[in-house]
């Protein structure tokens, strides 16, 4: 049996409750189905629904949140579900320093005693702010990142991605991938064949890796420069020709020296430096996600020699493509600690 405590403030979506609470629901219906006829099965998932002063909360659109109790950080969780405050002004919801230090100092011990934590949307910001995340890569909403990573820089933001599962964390991205997120505990608590039939009962697509098809051009980008956003998305789209300055320059009828100015401005990098990290990102989630041969992985980032495209990786990652493609892989299954373990 896991326990998913979910904790709520006022200020969230409703559906960031109800959502998870349907898929454990279904998940243990299916379990049920699925035990050895003739015996009743404990539910493979419980949850509780708390707040730091165990009172309801009142969601964005004004309705009550109901609660089971209060946050306790010393008592038994398998895993912490964080709900998303839905707020047009972040600083809204961080200036409330008294809560954010109390969730903050929940969630270490929490995590410390052994809590995979998971988070999505707007929530990301609460890992952050606890300090949870840094030396880690997360995702959140898309509208988000740039104001994310000039916040905590000392996270990597992958805000293309719609899950990270990393050292006992899961990053979530934009609002609806709670339901992701709650499938992806059902595989870590459960299988991986059960999330699958919750997944497919509930319409929830578990193929969808990336919110980039939701970004406006110049949210996606992080900047508000036209010029350098039409340059990044012929990059994009070109990824796997070779790159020539003066040929992208002269497409956008603009000198090489005013777009070398203008990208640095606008990202702190030259083109090509800019190139080369877009290379490896993509090429990091082709890894992450399609079991294709490294060769192809290279070519389709625009490497033909494999050794430069190697090379140029580990000096990115600190990995070999081989051994980050080993670490990242459904490496939510790979977390410290043992799901469902026993104890008070």
């Amino acid at each position: 049996m896991a326990i998913v405590r979910i904790w709520v403030y006022d200020g969230i979506l409703a559906s960031g409750v109800a959502g998870p609470v349907d898929v454990f629901s279904a998940a243990n219906q299916f379990y049920a189905r699925r035990a050895a006829t003739g015996t009743t099965s404990a539910p493979m998932f419980v949850w509780r629904v708390e707040s730091l002063d165990g009172r309801p909360v009142t969601a964005a659109s004004g309705q009550s949140i109901q609660v089971d109790g209060k946050i306790d950080p010393r008592k038994r969780a398998d895993a912490v579900l964080l709900t998303a405050p839905f707020f047009s002004n972040i600083d809204e919801f961080i200036g409330r320093r008294q809560q954010l230090n109390e969730l903050s100092s929940a969630l270490r011990r929490q995590r410390k005693a052994g809590a995979v934590l998971a988070a999505y949307c707007t929530a990301n910001y609460l890992l952050a702010e606890a300090g949870l995340l840094d030396g880690r890569a997360a995702t959140t909403h898309w509208a988000r990142a740039a104001d994310f990573g000039r916040r905590y820089p000392r996270v990597e933001v992958r805000a293309h991605e719609l899950l990270i599962a990393q050292d006992g964390i899961i990053s979530g991205g934009s609002v609806t991938s709670y339901l992701n997120l709650a499938v992806r505990l059902v595989e870590t608590f459960a299988s991986e064949e059960l999330a699958t039939l919750t997944a497919k009962a509930l319409l929830i697509d578990m193929n969808r890796t990336s919110q980039a098809s939701f970004a406006t051009l110049l949210d996606e980008h992080g900047h508000t420069d036209t010029l350098v956003a039409r340059a990044q998305q012929q990059m994009e789209a070109t990824l796997q020709q070779g790159f020539r300055l003066s040929d992208l320059a002269a497409s956008l009828a603009v000198s090489e020296r005013t777009l070398n100015r203008r990208f640095k401005e606008a990202v702190g990098l030259a083109p090509l430096a800019y190139l080369q990290n877009l290379r490896i990102e993509v090429a990091k989630r082709l890894l992450e996600t399609r079991p294709i041969a490294l060769e192809a992985v290279s070519q389709r980032v625009g490497y033909g020699d494999i050794s430069t495209f190697r090379q140029l990786f580990k000096r990115k990652t600190g990995l070999s493509p081989s051994e980050y493609r080993s670490r990242s892989s459904r490496g939510v299954k790979n977390f410290e600690g043992e799901p469902g373990r026993k104890g008070g």
